[in-house]
Order: structure tokens, then sequence, then C-alpha cells
């Protein structure tokens, strides 16, 4: 049976089987819908946490950018994982106990401030947005490639399945949901991956196939095999960093604070029904991730070397079919420079952007391109986010395992959209419109404007998805610095510090997003060509620049809190009460009014 027919059946099952859970399930109050009534077991809440957080960044692009830059990648793995045992160990538990719905629910109540929770809500946007444009992004590319149709066919298609099971269940039709999709992401990752190992190194654990000797006899390691190939071409060793350490270190804090301070993953720990839950979801859902984050460099590396080894150097007519069906998706693109019919693939950029065809065909069958770079010898362009979706092609592996990947990217991209539109949604109905605009409305009319600002969010999320402002893994690490300088210092003062109040937790967020974002926009967008470590604020780059607009907001916070008026004793006596152990709250005030007599 073809890719495409085996593609239809493994995506229609899934979201037939998505949309049957999201039927189901369906939330039938506001409690359901905004924390799935708080009755997830942990083993379920630790897989659908896994899901959530998985996206299509780790996916599809986490293994793609290792695969390009090496050793430099492994930031991604250090700063994700780093963060969610950050998040599990400091915030998760403490905000379980405080028992809200969102984050800006407990920064306005923390913060005893509508004002407060506003700029709250604006950063749970910002952030929110900036993150579900990588995975629409990752929903369109999977859907142009295996299903042939046009990207923006593709995200539309995904809007409406995530709409379905967003807006009908909630975040308990989002939560089972997710648990399926875990399910097939991780198997989707995993086997190929296992093939693969035993194809090139002939063992079938790929995390330690990734330190093994190649199985062609030659003795050579995988790695130093990769060295070579990579020096021959010209593009650096492998194993060798390129980045400087501070902008490495900056990179690594961003995503680690910014993961424990993202909405959509702390709002799940609300979903159980205890504290106690709430850490043992935490460490179910470290084990699930963990499985894929160790796969991803062995992955990585296994694509690096089979695409170098296929494709440098091959006669254009004698390229394999998964070239030709990529060349389609416009993610791989050649132009013929030296009029030889031969792909040359060294260090330099093809094209300037990314690739625009002219119509018609060269002399050897290529695409005409209208953009090629010609101060260089590299004929090729390969967008990063390609290689988990194409590597079970490039290896040979069989159809029945390339569907798979597909399915697994979609569940990836959707279990992740779902959770992010959930999160704006309900900032916007409960946060702006139950708690300040609108204070008297019922549940049943909250849950309408829930369900209304979901259906409104998935939308805005889709022409993101058509007009995405970069490649999957980079926009999501856009989202992790926008969460680091904003979210997680007024999350972790509200908690473990009693002086800190809404003057100062207010203008340590507003400092932190203002100039993350605008250090973002103006080297991404504004002028690209000063995006150079030349350019750069102390040589961080702006995936890094995360961690400098934290520590502005800490620094901003702490002082503005120092001159102006302590918090109410009521909210310091509630900063107590969160950081207590469960069940012992009485012998706690006891010893505590004993010790004041």
């Amino acid at each position: 049976m073809d890719v495409q027919t085996l593609t239809y059946i493994f995506v229609g099952v899934t979201f037939s089987l998505y949309i049957g859970i999201a039927i189901w399930s369906r939330a039938g109050s506001t409690d359901e819908f905004y924390v799935a009534g708080g009755g997830v077991s942990p083993l379920a809440n630790g897989m659908a946490t896994a899901a959530d957080w998985m996206s299509a960044a780790s996916f599809i692009s986490m293994a793609g950018i290792i695969s390009f830059i090496g050793r430099d990648g492994a930031v991604y793995l250090m700063g994700w994982t780093g963060g969610y045992v950050l998040l599990a160990l400091l915030l998760a538990p403490y905000l379980r106990k405080f028992g809200k719905y969102t984050v800006p629910d407990f920064v306005g109540d923390r913060y005893y401030s509508n004002v407060a929770r506003v700029v709250a809500v604006v950063c749970v946007i910002f952030v929110s947005f900036t993150y579900v444009a990588g995975q629409m992004r990752g929903v369109g590319i999977v859907f142009s490639r295996f299903l042939e149709v046009e990207i923006t066919t593709g995200v539309m298609i995904g809007m409406a399945i995530v709409f379905f099971y967003a807006v009908l269940g909630g975040m308990k039709g989002i939560t089972y949901t997710q648990v399926a999709q875990y399910c097939v992401l991780i198997f989707a990752f995993m086997i190929p991956a296992i093939y693969i190992s035993m194809m090139m190194t002939g063992n079938p654990v790929p995390q330690m196939g990734f330190g093994s000797t190649l199985a062609d006899g030659s003795g050579t390691y995988l790695l130093d095999k990769l060295d070579s190939l990579s020096l021959e071409l010209g593009f650096g060793a492998y194993t060798a960093g390129k980045k400087s350490t501070i902008d490495i270190f900056c990179i690594t804090a961003a995503l680690m604070v910014g993961t424990a301070g993202l909405p959509h993953v702390i709002v799940r720990f609300f979903t159980v029904p205890k504290v106690r839950d709430a850490r043992i979801s935490a460490g179910y859902a470290l084990v699930f991730i963990a499985i894929l984050y160790t796969t991803a460099p062995a992955l990585a590396s296994f694509a690096r070397v089979n695409l170098l080894q296929t494709v440098n150097n091959a006669h254009y007519a004698e390229t394999p079919q998964w070239f030709k069906n990529w060349e389609d998706t416009s993610l791989i693109a050649w132009v013929d420079k030296n009029a030889d019919g031969q792909i040359q693939y060294v260090a330099g950029k093809a094209f300037e952007g990314e690739p625009r065809f002219r119509e018609g065909r060269g002399a050897h069958g290529e695409r005409l391109i209208a953009n090629p770079v010609t101060d260089n010898g590299n004929e090729l362009y390969i967008d990063r986010d390609i290689i988990v979706l194409a590597n079970p092609e490039i290896a040979g592996l069989p159809n029945w395992m390339i569907a798979l990947v597909a399915a697994g990217g979609l569940a990836a991209a959707l279990s992740t959209a779902a959770g992010l539109l959930l999160v704006i949604s309900t900032s916007i109905s409960h946060d702006l419109f139950k708690k300040i605009v609108l204070p008297s409305i019922s549940d049943k009319q909250e849950l309408m404007f829930a369900r209304m600002s979901a259906a409104l969010a998935i939308v805005i999320a889709g022409y993101f998805g058509i007009h995405p402002p970069g490649f999957v893994a980079q926009v999501v690490a856009f989202a992790f610095g926008l969460a680091a300088s904003s979210f997680f210092p007024v999350i972790l003062m509200g908690i473990f510090s009693k002086r800190m109040n809404k003057e100062g937790a207010i203008s340590g967020m507003i400092t932190g997003l203002v100039f993350t974002a605008s250090y973002i926009i103006y080297f991404k967008f504004v002028n690209p060509t000063a995006n150079t470590p030349d350019h750069w604020w102390f040589g961080i780059s702006p995936e890094g620049i995360g961690t400098l607009g934290m520590m502005l907001n800490f620094i901003v916070a702490y002082g503005v809190s120092r001159f102006t008026p302590e918090p109410p004793q009521a909210v310091q006596e509630m900063v107590e009460t969160i950081r207590i152990p469960q069940g012992a709250g009485a012998t706690y005030h006891h010893r505590r009014s004993a010790g004041a007599k």
C-alpha cells in the first residue's frame, strides 16, 4: 500500500479517536472546561502533561535543529528537561494548593490587583500565540507532505480538529485526548528510531546506538563518521560547539525558566485531586518525556549521516523518490549552479531566504529557482523541520512507518496547540470577563464565553500557522524567552516572598516582557541583518535574551516592592499557607501561636 493511502488511514483513525474521546468527555461546567473537574488520575495527567509539553518543536523540530547545528543543539535538551524539573519542584505543588484555574488567577489574587491580573492575561496571550504559531506550522508541514495538500489547507484541517475537541471538551476533553496523543506520538517517534539504530549500528536501543560503531564493519564510531563527513563539506565538526559560552548559558536558562513559567503546562497540575497527586504526575511526566528526549540526539545523528551520504554528489536524475516528494513541499530545494547535474551540499546559503520557484524545469530536470546565492558552492536548501518526518524515507523504512510518523507529528502539534488555545480562552473568559468585565455572569454564560474565546483563538492561531515567523523550534524558543521574562519571577516571588507586592509584580512583568519582546522583534524582524554576535548585547542571541529579561524582572520587581507599601496581612498569611505541606496546617499554626505567646 502506498504512503499516502496509509497516511490517510493512520491519520483518519487517530483523528476519529480524538473526536470520539472529546464527545465522550465533553465538559458540562466551567470546572470541567477549565481544570477537568480536578479529578484526573496522576498517571493520566502525567501522560497528558507529556503530550502537552512535547509539542511539534519536540517531535518535529528539536532533532532537526540538533541534526543541523550539532552539539549546540543540546541547549534545547538541557533547557526544556531542566525546566520541567524546576517546574515540578518549585512551582507545581504550590500552585495546585492555591487551587485557582489559571496563572492570571493566581497573579490577580496573590497580588490583590485587577491590573496585575490584566497584565498577566496579556502575557498569557502574547506567549501562547507565539508558541501556538510553531504548532500550527508543524500541522501544515505534515499535511503538505503526506496528504499532498497545500500548507494552508493542512492548517485549516488541523484548526477544525482542534476546534472540535477543545471547544466541546475543554480541559476534560483535551486531557483524555492528550493521553491518546502521547501514545501515538511516542510510538511514532521510537519505532523508526529503533529500526534505524539497528540498521546503522546493530544496536536496537537508539540511546546506545548513538555511541556505538557503525554496522558496516569499518569499526568507525557513528559520531566520528559524522564529524568527518561534516568537515569534508565545510560545516565544521558535528561534535564541536560553535556558540559562545554566555549564549549557551542564556539560551539554556531561558528555556529552563520559560518552561517553568509556561501557563499551559502549569494549568495541568490543577486537574488532579490532591497536591500529592500533582507531585506524582510530575514524576510520571518526566519519565514519559525522557523517553523521547534521550532518543532525539541519536535520531538527529542517524538522519544527518543518512542525508549526507544519500544526497551529496548524487545526480539529480538518480536521487531517491523521497527527495522529489519533499521538493514539492518547498522544504527541500536544489539549484544547479555549475550545471553539472549533481547536487553539491556544502556550507553556505543556497538561496536568499526560502526558495522561490520559477516555471519550467532545467536541463537536468531540476525545478528552476529565482533567488539563488551565487557566491558559494552550496546548491541545496533543507528546512530543519523535515528531518524527523523525512528520516524514515531517507533510511528506506517501510511505508507504514512513514505514515505512523505523520500521525505522530500531528498528535504532537495538535496536543500542545489545544492546551495553549484552552489557556488563552480561559484567561479571556475567566480572568477578564468573569473577574473584571462581567462579574455577575452565570456559570453557563461563562462557559459560553470560554467556548467563543477558544473559537476566536483557533482562527488567529491558524493565521500564524499559515504565516509563521520562523521555523518551529525557533518560534517556540521565543515563547519560552517571553515566559521566562514575564511569568517566572512573579510566580516564584509570589510563592516564596511575603514582601512582594502588586506594584513590584506589575512593574517587573511589564519590564521583562517589553524588553525581551523588543529585543526579539528588532533582531528578527526590524533589522535581521544585524542579527549577529557582533551586534547582540553581551553576545546574547534573541533565543537567549529571555534570561536577561528575567533578571530585569527580578531587579525591578524587588526594587519597586521595597519602596512601596507591604501587601495586606491577609495576603501574607495566604503566602505562608501555600507553603505549608498538606495536612500540616493545624500543627504549624499551633506551634506558631505557642511561639508567639
